[in-house]
C-alpha cells in the first residue's frame, strides 16, 4: 500500500499556548497552493481558532506546522466526541476565499492524477461524501480532470435506483445514498477515489469501500482527505484492510497529525456544552420573539459573546432574485454523476453567470459572501471563484449545514456566531433546524444565497427562514437558484406500471397529535370516511367470514372517570418500569442492529413505543433517528407501498420494526412472511423482519425491553393514547393498488387526549433508570435470547382446553386482553391467581361489560382474553346483556 500523505517538513503542537515546534516524523508542508488567506485565527491576528477549546479541555493538535492554519476547534453535543475539528479551507463552517477552497481540492486531485497516471485516471471514478465533502470531492475530480464524479446524498430522488448506501457512525444525520443516473457508473473495475474532509478513524470510508467492494470489486482505491487525523491505534488499519479485501489502497492528504485528548475530556466537554447551551436558552428567553427562532436558541451569536442586532420585526428586506441562466442539461452537482463533458460546458457558462451576480450586487459592496446550501457546495463554489476574479470586492464562500455546533463569540474559537432557521427543502427525515456559521457579525455588505430549485420553497422565504435571517445581518441579500437536476425517465409507461411517486409521510398536527418530528405516518387519511360499526355487528361479520377485522373500525371507547383515574394511577406506578424497558430495547437495537437505525413502528400499538425509543436515543446519545409508522394486518401482511417508500429513502438494512408487545407471536410470523413475499415480488432485499418490542411475554423475539407481562398503560386506551389515530384500515374500495393503508385522525377527541402526557411521563424517568438500563443491557447482550415460542404453545393449550379450537380467538397478555374488552365481543378473562394492580383496569372493563374473570393457577401470562368462540344467541354484548344475532 502506498501512503502518500506528505513529503517532509516541519511539525509541532498546537495548544492553548500557541504553536510549539516539534519533530514529528513524516509530516509535510501542504498541497502546494499556499496557506489560507488571513492569519490562523481569521481577523484576530495570530490567535489560533482552537485556543478556547484547548484551554478549557486540554486538547492539543499534534502534527504538521500548518495544521493549525487548516483546523480550528469547536464543541458540539455528541456522546462519542464533544470536540469538533473545523476546517478553514473546506468552505463549510468558516467563510473563506473561494479560490483557496477550490485550490486545495484541485491540488489534491492533481496529486491523485500523478499517482494513478493518465491511463488509470481515465478509468477512475471520484466519490465525495455528503454533506461536507460534496464540493471537495468535485474539486478533486476537476484536478484529476479525466474522471467523472459522484457524491453521496441524504436526499432521496424518486425513480433513481440506489447503487449503494451507508451510515456515518459519528453523524447526527440520516443515511447516505448513492444515486447515479448511469447505473454502470460504479460498476467498472477502474480505481475508485473516495474524498472526505477528514480521515480520522476511517470507519466511514472503509465501510463504504467494504460495501461497494462486495458489489463492484476492483483492484485499487485512493482515499483523499484534507487532513489525516488518525490516532496511533488506527494507523495500521488501512494496511490490514487492504489485505482483507486484496486490493491496493492509497491515501492522499494535505496535512497530517492527531488530536491529544486528556483523560475525562468527553465528560468535561459535554458539561461545557450543557452549561453554554443552558446560558443560550436563558439568553433566548430574554430576547424578543422577533429575535429568536422557534427552537429557543438565539438566532445568531452563541453564549459568551454578543448577539448580532436583529432587523425590527416586519422590516426584513426581501431578497433580490438573480436569474443565473444555468445551462440546460448540466447537473447542479454530483448527486447523480457529473462527467468531464459536463465540466467543459460548465466552465464555458460560468463567466456569464458570475457577471449577472456581479451586476446585481450593490455598487458599494466591498465584502461579499457566496453562501451555498448543504450538499449544494460545488456550484456556488465555482460561481464564487469566478465572481472573485470579476470584482474588486473581497469574496468569501461558505455553506449552510445540518450540523449543530455550539457558537462562542471568542477569537480563539472556530464558530463565532450561528444563524438558526428551518429546513427548506422538504427533507425526507422531516423538518428540523439548519445552520449558517460565522455569517452574523462578519461585516458582509452582501450575501448571495445559492440554492437548488428543490429548496426554493415557502420555508426559504418565511419570516423565520434563511433569507430573513440573512437580511438581519447584511444590507443586501441576493438569491440565485440552480435548477435541481432530475435524471430523465422514460416518457411512456405501461398502464400497470407502479407510479414513481408515493406520498410523503403524514405528520402532526395535520395528522395525529404527535409533534411532526416524532413520527411520520406512511398511511392515507380516511378521517372523513364512516368506518365505525357496533362491536356486535363487527364480531358477527368477522366470525362468519363475511368481513375482515381491518375493513371496519370499532366505535372508539370513551373511558369513564373511574377508568381514566385507573389509567393515570397505572401510569404513575409503571412509568419507571416502562422507561427502563424503553432504554433496554433501544440500547440493544443500537448495539446489535444499527448505530443509526430507522425506526418503523407497527401502527398503532407500536407507535408510542417507537416515539419513546426515538426520545431515548436522542436523550442518551444525541441521535436524531427517523421514525415512521406503517400498517400491518393479520392475514393480509404489511403495507407493501410503505416498504417501497422506505426502501427508496433508507437502506433496508437499517430498518428496525417496532411493536408494543408480543402475545402469541402472530404478528411476528405475519411480518416475516410478508417481508419474504415482498422481496420475491419487488426484488428489494435487506429488510430484517425481526421486531423489537417493549415487552415479549410470549418469547417470540430476541430484541426486547423485558419478557415480563406487565401493564403498559398505552394498552389501556385506544386512539387517545396513540396520537388520536385509529387502528389501520385495509378495504378494497378505499385502498387501491398504489395506496397506503388507511387510518382516521380523531380530532374531535382532543380534549381526552393523553398521548403526549404518556410519553412525557415515561421520558421524565430516563435519567433515573440509566444505570439499571446499562446493567440489564450488559447482561442481555451476553445471554441466549433465542425465541422459545412459549406463548404460542400456551395459547394452543388454552384453545383446546376451553373448546375454542381457534388460536386467533385467544389473546394472551395484559395488552391483548385489554384490546379484547375494548374492541371485540369477549367471552371471559383468565387471570393469573394473585395478579395485582396490573389488572385493575381489566377487572373494571370486565365488570362494565358483564364478562366473568376466572382466576387460573400457573397461567404463563398475567391474563388472557378469550373472544366469544361462537357469536350467536347468548354472547355478551357491549351493554353487558345477552344479544341476539
Amino acid at each position: 500500500m502506498n501512503n502518500a500523505v506528505n513529503d517532509g517538513g516541519g511539525a509541532g503542537v498546537w495548544s492553548a499556548t500557541g504553536f510549539r515546534p516539534g519533530t514529528k516524523a513524516g509530516a509535510g508542508a501542504g498541497p502546494g497552493v499556499g496557506s489560507p488567506s488571513g492569519k490562523p485565527g481569521g481577523a484576530d491576528g495570530d490567535i489560533w481558532s482552537g485556543c478556547w477549546v484547548a484551554e478549557r479541555l486540554g486538547v492539543e493538535l499534534v502534527g504538521d506546522e500548518g495544521l493549525g492554519e487548516l483546523l480550528g476547534l469547536a464543541l458540539r453535543r455528541n456522546p462519542k466526541r464533544a470536540h469538533l475539528l473545523v476546517s478553514h479551507v473546506l468552505g463549510k463552517h468558516i467563510p473563506q476565499s473561494p479560490a483557496v477552497v477550490y485550490g486545495y481540492g484541485f491540488a489534491l486531485g492533481l496529486r491523485v492524477r500523478d499517482l494513478l497516471g493518465e491511463d488509470e485516471a481515465r478509468r477512475a471514478v471520484v466519490l465525495g461524501y455528503a454533506e461536507t465533502a460534496t464540493g471537495l470531492g468535485h474539486s478533486v475530480a476537476d484536478g484529476v480532470g479525466l474522471a467523472p464524479c459522484l457524491h453521496s446524498t441524504r436526499r432521496p430522488v424518486d425513480g433513481v435506483a440506489r447503487a449503494g448506501g451507508f451510515e456515518e457512525s459519528h453523524s447526527h444525520a440520516t443515511s447516505h445514498l448513492l444515486l447515479p443516473e448511469d447505473p454502470d457508473l460504479l460498476a467498472g473495475d477502474g480505481p475508485l477515489v473516495l474524498v472526505d474532509d477528514e480521515f480520522s478513524t476511517g470507519n466511514t470510508v472503509l465501510n463504504t469501500i467494504r460495501d461497494l467492494h462486495e458489489r463492484y470489486p476492483r483492484d485499487r482505491y485512493v482515499i483523499v482527505a484534507l487532513v489525516d487525523m488518525r490516532s496511533a491505534a488506527d494507523l495500521g488499519r488501512l494496511e490490514d484492510f487492504a489485505r482483507e479485501i486484496d486490493a491496493r489502497v492509497d491515501l492522499v492528504t494535505a496535512a497530517s497529525g492527531t488530536v491529544r485528548l486528556p483523560e475525562g475530556v468527553l465528560e468535561k466537554g459535554q458539561a461545557l456544552v450543557a452549561r453554554y447551551e443552558s446560558e443560550a436558552q436563558a439568553s433566548a428567553g430574554s430576547q424578543s420573539s422577533a429575535a429568536a427562532p422557534s427552537s429557543g436558541v438565539p438566532d445568531s451569536a452563541g453564549p459568551g459573546g454578543q448577539t448580532a442586532p436583529e432587523a425590527p420585526e416586519g422590516l426584513a428586506r426581501p431578497a433580490l432574485r438573480v436569474e443565473l441562466g444555468w445551462p440546460a442539461g448540466i447537473p447542479d452537482g454530483g448527486r447523480h454523476g457529473f462527467t468531464p463533458e459536463h465540466r467543459v460546458r460548465l466552465e464555458g457558462a460560468l463567466p456569464a453567470m458570475a457577471a449577472r451576480i456581479a451586476e446585481a450586487l450593490p455598487s458599494d459592496a466591498r465584502r461579499v459572501l457566496v453562501l451555498g446550501f448543504e450538499e449544494l457546495m460545488y456550484a456556488p463554489l465555482r460561481l464564487g471563484v469566478t465572481l472573485e476574479k470579476l470584482t474588486d470586492a473581497e469574496v468569501r464562500y461558505s455553506t449552510t449545514t445540518r450540523s449543530p455546533v455550539l457558537a462562542v463569540d471568542d477569537p480563539g474559537y472556530a464558530i463565532r456566531t450561528r444563524l438558526v432557521f428551518p429546513a427548506h427543502d422538504n427533507p425526507a427525515d422531516g423538518p428540523g433546524e439548519r445552520y449558517a456559521y460565522n455569517v452574523a457579525g462578519a461585516g458582509f455588505d452582501a450575501v448571495v444565497a445559492v440554492v437548488d430549485s428543490a429548496a426554493d420553497t415557502p420555508e426559504l422565504h418565511a419570516p423565520d427562514g434563511l433569507l430573513a435571517r440573512l437580511s438581519a445581518h447584511t444590507p443586501s441579500v441576493l438569491l440565485a437558484v440552480v435548477p435541481s437536476y432530475t435524471p430523465e425517465r422514460p416518457s411512456t409507461a405501461s398502464p400497470t406500471e407502479r407510479p414513481s411517486m408515493l406520498p410523503e409521510p403524514l405528520r402532526g398536527p395535520d395528522f395525529s397529535s404527535y409533534a411532526p418530528d416524532e413520527v411520520g405516518w406512511l398511511l392515507q387519511d380516511l378521517s372523513d370516511t364512516k368506518l365505525e360499526a357496533p362491536t356486535e355487528e363487527r364480531e358477527e361479520a368477522i366470525q362468519s367470514g363475511g368481513a375482515h377485522y381491518a375493513e371496519s373500525l370499532p366505535v372508539e371507547y370513551q373511558p369513564s372517570d373511574a377508568y381514566q383515574e385507573l389509567f393515570h394511577n397505572a401510569l404513575a406506578v409503571s412509568a419507571t418500569r416502562i422507561a427502563q424497558a424503553v432504554g433496554v430495547v433501544t440500547e440493544t437495537v443500537l448495539a446489535e442492529r444499527s448505530p443509526r437505525p430507522v425506526l418503523v413502528s407497527l401502527a398503532r400499538a407500536g407507535t408510542p413505543v417507537g416515539v419513546l425509543m426515538r426520545r431515548w436515543a436522542q436523550h442518551r446519545h444525541g441521535l436524531d433517528l427517523p421514525h415512521y409508522a406503517v400498517s400491518i394486518v393479520r392475514g393480509r401482511g404489511i403495507d407493501a407501498n410503505a416498504l417501497r417508500w422506505l426502501a427508496a429513502h433508507h437502506d433496508p438494512a437499517d430498518i428496525v420494526f417496532v411493536d408494543g408487545w408480543t402475545g402469541k407471536g402472530a404478528i411476528t410470523r405475519e411480518l416475516a412472511q410478508a417481508v419474504e413475499e415482498f422481496e420475491a415480488s419487488d426484488g428489494i432485499t435487506g429488510f430484517d423482519p425481526e421486531i423489537a418490542v417493549l415487552a415479549d411475554p410470549g418469547s417470540c423475539v430476541r430484541t426486547y425491553g423485558t419478557r415480563e407481562d406487565f401493564l403498559i398503560p398505552s394498552a389501556c386506551l385506544n386512539s387517545t393514547v396513540s396520537g388520536l389515530i385509529s387502528r389501520t384500515v385495509l378495504r378494497a374500495d378505499l385502498v387501491g393498488e398504489h395506496d397506503y393503508h388507511g387510518a382516521k385522525f380523531y380530532r374531535e377527541l382532543a380534549a381526552a387526549d393523553v398521548s403526549v402526557a404518556f410519553l412525557d411521563a415515561v421520558s421524565d424517568r430516563f435519567d433515573a433508570v440509566g444505570e439499571a438500563v446499562d446493567a440489564q443491557v450488559k447482561e442481555l447482550l451476553s445471554t441466549d435470547r433465542s425465541p422459545t415460542w412459549e406463548g404460542w404453545a400456551a395459547v394452543e393449550r388454552i384453545s383446546e382446553e376451553y373448546g375454542i379450537h381457534d388460536v386467533n380467538l385467544v389473546k394472551p397478555g395484559v395488552g391483548e386482553a385489554t384490546r379484547v374488552l375494548l374492541r371485540r365481543v369477549p367471552w371471559k378473562i383468565l387471570a393469573r391467581a394473585g395478579a395485582g394492580a396490573d389488572l385493575d383496569h381489566v377487572r373494571l372493563l370486565a365488570e362494565q361489560r358483564g364478562v366473568p374473570v376466572e382466576e387460573v393457577d400457573e397461567l404463563p401470562y398475567t391474563c388472557v382474553g378469550l373472544i366469544h368462540p361462537k357469536y350467536t344467541r347468548g354472547a355478551t354484548g357491549a351493554d353487558g346483556k345477552a344479544v341476539t344475532v
